[in-house]
């Protein structure tokens, strides 16, 4: 009974088969388009901001975050933040997590001297054994085969990075 009493009022359930047929222009209300309206800052203030603000000068951050400090010109390498101010090493899982690789990205100038001093790092974490690392100059991305996330994410920080 409730079935056929859903399937007999189209009304509840509208498509654009139901809907009514657009009518001339005429019958519409006419609109006026104000580009700078005084209400237009209440609407604003909801809006996201276009960029992320700078993070406000203190001397230490509950979370451990850190500035960027250091601007590349001793090491010859620089990492940039990303958008959000974070230190851009991730880890990329792949078959089903059976293999995990960590990825420094935003890397700029000599990659491959950033190379030697992350995989000097991943040895010393893993109590000298070697690492395997892959250099990709064109995007400016280093891999490392294994989870060093937070080993490399410490030592980028501690650079000023």
């Amino acid at each position: 009974q409730l079935r056929r009493s859903l399937h007999t009022q189209p009304a509840i359930f509208s498509s654009f088969r139901s809907s009514r047929e657009v009518q001339p222009l005429e019958q519409y209300p006419e609109v006026e388009v104000v580009h700078n309206p005084p209400e237009w800052k209440f609407v604003e203030r909801l809006l996201p901001p276009q960029t992320v603000p700078q993070p406000v000068e203190k001397s230490s951050y509950p979370s451990g975050w850190q500035p960027q400090t250091a601007d590349g010109a001793t090491d010859g390498y620089f990492v940039a933040r990303t958008k959000n101010h974070m230190v851009p090493v991730y880890l990329h899982t792949r078959f089903r997590g059976q293999r995990r690789i960590t990825v420094v990205r935003r890397v700029q100038g000599d990659i491959w001297a950033l190379e030697r001093e992350v995989r000097r790092v991943v040895e010393l974490a893993r109590n000298g054994k070697l690492c395997a690392t892959r250099v990709n100059e064109l995007s400016g991305q280093i891999h490392v085969h294994g989870d060093y996330v937070d080993v490399l994410r410490e030592h980028l920080k501690n650079k000023g990075f």
